[in-house]
């Protein structure tokens, strides 16, 4: 087993797979792809119809948040894929890149690269999706993107019907221009089965890449430093603890693992550290700071006049985005959303009817404005973290929740869906008050599976990482993954995990990687290949 590496990609989930991929596609470059848990062998991970069965596996880190005001004080199980090809291989698969604007802060923080615009090459180059051609959509990438038609469930078309009746524009997908409005999914499925962003881009071909080591298995304890540079890893396999060494190391680890990993190796909040037993050897303050993450409430439920048949796709068949002042408007990043699963949906300790007896409309904010923190619980990789959301914290997204409870009941109760609507089963009709809506979400939130923002990157001085994606204060340690996202997209943030990984390797990643011996040159196989021209927007 090889012990150094020109590049060591840490993480091989959403980000890891696209970089460690498009790494190694200059053979001269030597990289190493570690990842705690190890190939995908549950079938279950396969077949769409299952992946709210994953939860609690041998592969999910189940990770566990402390108790949360807002939300009855109630503490959330926060999943996360402990396998190759990580939480792509737990999430329902939903692909969505965002609306434009969701991208100027990022901009902002870190120049147009970081644009819709800047990513648009990026969201292009890995996808394959062939239900129209567009300017702006792939053809010819690693990432199936399905666009469904005749499997779409009649209650869904009649909930899209009641959403369009009331004034939602109309969308051809989630995924061309504007994003509010309603649609049938684009789902990352091919062939009726999930397709992991590890399928997509670590290929057997990929794979058999002799310059490409796949080290599963294999969990990290900490960084190796020397002064502004990390020179190695220290995992642990089998039981047996080693180092690996490299050049560069590339953190792609996710919103969760990457800051705790940076923690663990005594880069964070002095403070934060010392509590946890580490000792601070640079003092980097944001790291598992500006955590965020989407709320759905669990769930606006509806028992039906007749049997709801099966879904053929996923359960949670439509997105609907809209604007809480006027549900008519078509432009601008919208700041909430609906869904509709065909299926009762509940948050535990609600009630629901059987399934094929009900259907659900999920509900949530698309931009919420509490912040919260990661922390470690201790000096190991076994000690479990500290998740602290602060869910529902700020009076904007307790407001703009209790808005979309009412969207929803809107569209729950709209004529489009009479012919399968009977009564609403959850929150139930007595509840009609401000008080008495707002006790029901503190109840119903439940994760959208969206943790993100815990090594923001900026510009500014206290930035975790720069507009290149170095970890500020190193030479030589990237992070490219869902914890560089200043702020967090309007809707499901994987396709704009791989629209980073892919923009940051195809820009050579950083200055060093362009100039370093054995690394990525600008005349690399795929070094250029993206046209970055405005025509493409």
């Amino acid at each position: 087993m090889k012990h150094h590496f020109d590049v060591l990609v840490i993480g091989a989930g959403s980000a890891g797979s696209v970089v460690a991929s498009r790494l190694s596609e200059d053979r001269s470059c030597q990289v190493g792809l570690i990842e705690a848990g190890t190939m995908p062998a549950d079938p279950d991970i396969a077949d769409p119809l299952k992946w709210t069965m994953l939860q609690g596996r041998a592969y999910d880190w189940a990770y566990r948040t402390v108790p949360q005001p807002f939300t009855a004080n109630r503490v959330h199980e926060w999943p996360r894929g402990k396998i190759v090809g990580g939480s792509s291989c737990l999430h329902a698969m939903a692909y969505v890149r965002g609306h434009p604007d969701d991208f100027e802060p990022w901009a902002q923080a870190g120049g147009e690269r970081w644009s819709y615009q800047g990513l648009l090459p990026g969201f292009i180059r890995s996808e394959a999706f062939t239900a129209f051609d567009g300017p702006t959509r792939g053809r010819s990438g690693p990432l199936d993107v399905y666009l469904p038609d005749a499997e779409v469930s009649p209650v869904v078309r009649a909930y899209i019907a009641a959403g369009r009746a009331m004034g939602a524009p109309t969308l051809r997908d989630h995924n061309s221009g504007e994003l509010v409005g309603t649609s049938p999914n684009s789902l990352n499925i091919r062939d009726g089965k999930r397709v992991s962003v590890a399928d997509a881009y670590l290929s057997p071909q990929v794979m058999a890449r002799p310059n490409l080591s796949l080290l599963a298995g294999h969990e990290v304890e900490h960084l190796v430093l020397n002064g502004h540079k990390v020179t190695g890893v220290t995992v642990v396999c089998e039981g047996e603890t080693r180092t690996l060494s490299a050049d560069r190391i590339v953190l792609c680890a996710g919103a969760v693992s990457t800051p705790l990993i940076l923690m663990r190796s005594g880069i964070g909040c002095p403070d934060t550290l010392k509590q946890a037993g580490i000792r601070c050897l640079a003092d980097r303050r944001d790291v598992g700071r500006n955590l965020q993450d989407h709320l759905l409430a669990l769930g606006n439920v509806y028992s039906t006049k007749k049997p709801v048949p099966p879904s053929r796709l996923q359960h949670s068949e439509s997105l609907m985005y809209l604007h809480g002042d006027d549900p008519t408007r078509s432009t601008g990043s919208p700041d909430m959303v609906l869904a509709c699963v065909i299926a009762p949906s509940a948050a535990e300790g609600l009630n629901a009817p059987p399934y094929g007896s009900a259907f659900t409309i999920l509900c949530g904010v698309t931009h919420p404005t509490s912040r919260g923190r990661i922390a470690p619980g201790g000096p190991g990789r076994n000690d479990a973290p500290v998740i602290d959301p602060h869910y529902l914290e700020t009076e904007h997204d307790r407001t703009v929740f209790r808005m979309a409870l009412k969207r929803a009941r809107k569209v729950g109760h709209h004529a489009a869906l009479d012919e399968w609507r009977d009564a609403e089963v959850l929150p139930g009709a007595s509840a009609q008050s401000d008080d008495e809506l707002d006790a029901f979400i503190a109840r119903a939130a439940s994760t959208h599976h969206h943790p993100a923002g815990t090594c923001r990157m900026g510009s500014d001085a206290g930035a975790v990482v720069d507009p290149d994606l170095r970890l500020n204060g190193f030479d030589n340690v990237f992070v490219v993954d869902a914890s560089m996202m200043p702020t967090i997209p309007s809707g499901p943030i994987n396709a704009a995990i791989v629209a980073i990984a892919e923009t940051w390797t195809a820009l050579g990643g950083a200055p060093e990687i362009l100039t370093t011996p054995g690394s990525l040159q600008r005349g690399s196989p795929f070094h250029g290949t993206l046209n970055h021209s405005s025509s493409l927007f």
